[in-house]
């Protein structure tokens, strides 16, 4: 680093004053004859003059102050010109305010010094951007060979000698690796709030909490479709502030972890969108049982599993939060979104061999509910990998036999709740199933092909709502005079009366037989 004493050291020249100040960095050298200079600069400079306009003590002590105020790093004068030696008012100012400064003699011109000074300052920013590719090299790498946030936290905590933290767009902790030390909880929690306060505009910023300030920077990581940051970097040097090679890693990290976070999301998907048709082929029965066993393998799915079914509000949406619930709980899972009798249910493939599918379904669902709201659960026997659209079948059957208990349902339904369901799920005859539903809903598809689809739909809302039609209108969303008439048609067609508790019981069976050889 280009300092005011290691510049005098090579041009061999000696400071009058400010020699504690000395080791402050230089950021450039500015030559002017002016009173005051201080518009055109920014601070960090090193000032070059002769002096000319400074004829007076008065003004000599006014320049000095000037230029102190403005955080200059020095001032070089120049003797031989206007003033044979250096000024004793400027000496005084300049001991007054510790600031550096120094005589350049006749001798030394001032291309001597700006050639040095800048000759030093291009090789330190050359070194700075070799350091810097150096280690974007190595968090590339890392990257392409899938390490993980915490090797990049940890590889960027070397590079800059003190620690990083990674947090997610709500603050939380995603990696975070010390070189020496690690940040305490509270600081932690103290960055976290300021990022939240930084969430809508999405600037960089300086911590300001005391046991870090001064010393770190929290950079944003820019959500693709934009928005709020989707993550956060922070750099926490051990001593000292950060200078052009802290922030230039820090760019890079930023970069780097959106890549890192790009990947894991792509692969999130591609998971998901795996497990889904892993899902849908296993509770669908389209699978022979090796194909069937050797898709589940990488799952952690092997000779015992079990269906745990969710209903909740926007199924696919909480994918995310079951798997991580069920991961949290040790428990190997395909999880996917599946849609049975026209509606959406949230399942889960669960490896049943160590744990009871009921304990499981219970924790997951207590996990999903502070932001799900209200969440139902239903879990299956253990059973082998080929049984599963059985066993499906027999979760989703105990979710809807228990869904008009109120206050009495269980936390999580079972086999035990199952009901007539029972009598349905023992026959594993489709063919046999099949024949009943075509002799009792037959009817109705055969005998209004156009329309038979939309009176099975009320004739289901109709039983499901027992009998009172407001309620059946509103889930066909039809007016309650129209539901009446298509309910007559399903009498006219069926020959069936749906005041009669009997014709309603073989309706409501047809309708759940129709699901499981769906």
């Amino acid at each position: 680093m280009l300092t005011v004493q290691s510049l005098l050291d090579e041009l061999d020249l000696d400071l009058a004053a400010g020699s504690k100040a000395a080791a402050a960095p230089v950021r450039w050298v500015h030559i002017s004859e002016l009173q005051d200079p201080t518009p055109w600069l920014s601070g960090g400079e090193l000032m070059l003059t002769t002096g000319i306009p400074l004829d007076t003590a008065a003004k000599q002590r006014s320049f000095v102050r000037i230029l102190a105020d403005c955080n200059l790093a020095g001032l070089g004068f120049g003797t031989g010109f206007s003033h044979d030696k250096l000024p004793k008012a400027l000496i005084d100012e300049a001991e007054k305010r510790d600031f550096p400064l120094f005589e350049v003699p006749y001798s030394t011109p001032f291309i001597a010094i700006t050639e040095k000074a800048f000759a030093r300052l291009v090789n330190e920013q050359y070194e700075v951007l070799q350091r810097g590719i150096a280690v974007q090299r190595r968090l590339e790498r890392l990257v392409l060979e899938e390490r993980g946030l915490e090797e990049i936290a940890a590889t960027i905590a070397s590079a800059v000698g003190g620690t990083v933290a990674i947090l997610d767009g709500r603050g939380e902790r995603l990696a975070g690796r010390g070189f020496r030390r690690q940040l305490s909880a509270d600081a932690i929690g103290g960055i976290r709030k300021e990022a939240l306060g930084h969430a809508v505009d999405g600037v960089p910023f300086v911590p300001s909490h005391p046991s870090v300030a001064g010393r770190a920077l929290a950079h944003p990581v820019i959500s693709p479709g934009g928005g709020p940051p989707q993550a956060w970097v922070v750099i926490v040097r051990d001593s000292g502030g950060l200078g052009d090679f802290e922030r230039l890693i820090l760019q890079q990290a930023v970069a780097v972890v959106a890549l890192e976070l790009m990947r894991r999301r792509v692969a999130r998907e591609t998971e998901r969108r795996l497990a889904g048709d892993v899902l849908a082929g296993a509770l669908g029965g389209r699978m022979e049982a090796t194909e069937l066993r050797r898709r589940l393998e990488p799952f952690g799915i092997g000779e015992e599993a079990a269906v745990l079914v969710f209903a909740l509000d926007h199924p696919a949406a909480a994918a995310g939060a079951l798997e991580r619930a069920l991961a949290a709980d040790a428990c190997p899972a395909v999880v996917a979104p599946h849609v049975s009798g026209g509606r959406e249910l949230l399942c889960a493939v669960v490896d049943a061999a160590d744990r009871d599918p009921i304990d499981v379904a219970a924790d997951a669902r207590r996990a999903l509910s502070p932001e799900r709201g209200a969440v139902r659960a239903a879990a299956s026997r253990p059973a082998s990998p080929e049984s599963l659209r059985h066993s499906f079948h027999e979760a989703r059957c105990a979710l809807e036999a228990t869904s008009f208990d109120n206050g009495s349902a269980p936390e999580v339904a079972s086999w035990r709740d199952l009901g007539a369901f029972t009598l349905l799920l023992s026959i594993q005859d489709d063919e046999a199933l099949g024949l009943y539903c075509d002799s009792v809903l037959g009817p109705i598809e055969q005998g209004d092909q156009e329309y038979g689809g939309e009176l099975l739909r009320s004739l289901e809302a109709f039983i499901e709502q027992n009998g009172q039609w407001e309620r059946a209108a509103r889930e066909v969303y039809c007016h309650r005079h129209t539901l009446r008439y298509r309910m007559r048609k399903v009498e006219e067609l069926t020959g069936r009366d749906l005041s009669r508790a009997h014709d309603r019981i073989e309706f409501w069976l047809a309708l759940r037989a129709r699901e499981l050889i769906a």
